[in-house]
C-alpha cells in the first residue's frame, strides 16, 4: 500500500522490486567469483528476502537490530556449507550492498527527496547492512566449527586437484583413503542446508569416500555408496566406479546428469544411467532452443491453450504415445487428448506413430519450449 510521505514510498518500493534483485545479485556476483559458486537461485532468494527485510524494517522506524535477520544468518551458513571462503561472502556482501545504496540514492533524487532525508535514510540503511554482515559472519561461523574447517579445506584442496585437474598443492590422496589402483563413484549433490551437507559428508567417510563442496556444490569420490543414509530432500547423483583418471571426466557427467535430476524434481540417489537421455540433451542447450524455435514457431507463450496444447503433447509422448495412458494421467477424457493433439498437428508439423529419433525431436522442443517460456516456473514444467 503506497503512503503521502515519499521517503517511505520509495522504500516500499524497493522491497518489492525484482529488479532490483537481480541488479544486486550480478553485482555481488561479478564482484566476489568465489561467492558466486553459490547456487544462483538460492542467492537470489536470499538478497529478496534480506532487502523485504530491511525495507520493513525500515519502514516500522525502527533500530537495525530489530529487524528479522534468520535469513542472513542462513545465507552465511550455506556459503560455509558450500566452501566459499569468508573473505570472498564478504566481498559480495559489501558489492550488493553499494550497489542498493546506488540505487537507492538515484531514485530518491529522481523522487524529489531533499538531501538530508536522503542523507539520513542512507545513514540507517548503512546501520541496517552492519548489522546483516554481523549475522552473516556469526552464521558462517557457526557451520565453520561444526564442520571442522582444516581438515575440509584439506579435502577441498584434494577434491578441486582430482575433479577439476587444479595442480596438486600437497594434498595427498592416500591421507583420505584413495588409492591410484583403486575405482570410485564420483559424486555430485544439490543439498545446501549445511546440516544435510554434513550428514552427506559423514555418511560418506563412513562408507571410506571424501566428499566436500567444490565450485559450489558438494562432490565426492567413494569406493561405495552410503544407501538409505543417502536418501533426503537433495539430490545425490553417482556414477558407476571409475578409476581416478577418469575422474574428471565423471565429475562433469555427474554436474549435467545433476540439472537433468532437478528438472525431474528426483530426490535421494541418482545414477548416472538413469538420466542418460536427459543428461544428453542437457549439454546441448542451444540446440534444444534451435528445436523449439523451429518446430513450436506457431505456439505462443502467453496463450493458455497453448500452453495445455504442449502439456498434452508432452505426456502423449511420455506415455508411449497411447491416448488412455495420456488421458488417465491428465485426468482428461480420451477425446479431449484426441482434441488437443488434433489442434497441434494443425498448428505445428507434429506427427502421429513416431519413430524414436522423432520422438526424442519433439519431447526435447516441447520441454524446452515449456522451460524457457517466460514466467515458467518449476512447479508448471511437465511432470515426468
Amino acid at each position: 500500500m503506497r503512503t503521502a510521505d515519499p521517503l517511505a514510498t520509495l522504500v516500499h518500493d524497493l522491497a518489492g522490486d525484482d529488479r532490483l534483485v537481480d541488479d544486486v545479485v550480478a553485482a555481488a556476483r561479478a564482484q566476489s567469483p568465489e561467492s558466486a559458486r553459490l547456487p544462483r537461485a538460492e542467492s537470489r532468494r536470499y538478497v529478496a528476502a534480506l532487502i523485504r527485510a530491511g525495507c520493513l524494517t525500515f519502514l516500522r522506524a525502527g533500530e537495525p537490530e530489530e529487524g528479522d535477520f534468520a535469513d542472513a544468518a542462513r545465507f552465511g551458513a550455506e556459503g560455509a556449507a558450500l566452501g566459499v571462503p569468508m573473505a570472498a561472502l564478504i566481498s559480495g556482501l559489501h558489492a550488493g550492498r553499494s550497489r542498493i545504496l546506488e540505487i537507492a540514492i538515484g531514485r530518491g533524487r529522481d523522487a524529489g527527496l531533499a538531501d538530508d532525508v536522503l542523507l539520513q535514510a542512507l545513514l540507517r540503511l548503512n546501520r541496517y547492512g552492519n548489522t546483516l554482515e554481523r549475522h552473516v559472519l556469526d552464521g558462517y561461523r557457526a557451520v565453520e566449527r561444526e564442520l571442522d574447517g582444516d581438515r575440509r579445506a584439506a579435502r577441498i584442496r584434494l577434491l578441486r586437484h582430482l575433479l577439476l585437474g587444479e595442480e596438486n598443492d600437497g594434498a595427498d590422496p592416500a591421507r583420505f583413503g584413495l588409492s591410484p589402483t583403486g575405482r570410485y563413484h564420483c559424486v555430485v549433490s544439490d543439498a545446501t542446508d549445511p546440516g544435510r551437507v554434513r550428514e552427506l559428508e559423514q555418511a560418506f567417510a563412513r562408507c571410506g569416500g571424501v566428499l566436500a563442496p567444490v565450485r559450489g556444490r558438494l562432490c565426492g569420490l567413494t569406493p561405495r555408496l552410503p544407501g538409505a543414509a543417502g536418501a533426503g530432500p537433495s539430490v545425490v547423483v553417482t556414477t558407476p566406479p571409475v578409476p581416478l583418471e577418469k575422474v574428471v571426466e565423471a565429475h562433469r557427467l555427474a554436474r549435467t546428469a545433476l540439472l537433468a535430476a532437478r528438472e525431474r524434481g528426483l530426490t535421494g540417489l541418482c545414477d548416472v544411467a538413469e538420466l542418460a537421455g536427459e543428461s544428453a540433451l542437457a549439454a546441448q542447450p542451444m540446440l534444444a532452443g534451435f528445436l523449439r524455435d523451429g518446430l513450436l514457431a506457431a505456439l505462443d507463450p502467453g496463450d493458455e491453450f497453448h500452453r495445455e496444447l504442449a502439456g498434452t503433447a508432452l505426456s502423449y509422448l511420455d506415455h508411449g504415445q497411447r491416448l488412455d495412458l495420456t488421458a488417465g494421467a491428465l485426468h482428461l477424457h480420451p477425446n479431449t487428448v484426441r482434441y488437443r493433439l488434433r489442434r497441434l498437428r494443425e498448428l505445428t508439423d507434429f506427427g502421429e506413430g513416431l519413430t524414436v529419433l522423432e520422438t526424442v525431436r519433439w519431447w526435447w522442443a516441447l520441454s524446452a519450449w515449456r522451460r524457457d517460456r517466460p514466467g515458467a516456473r518449476n512447479s508448471d514444467h511437465h511432470l515426468r
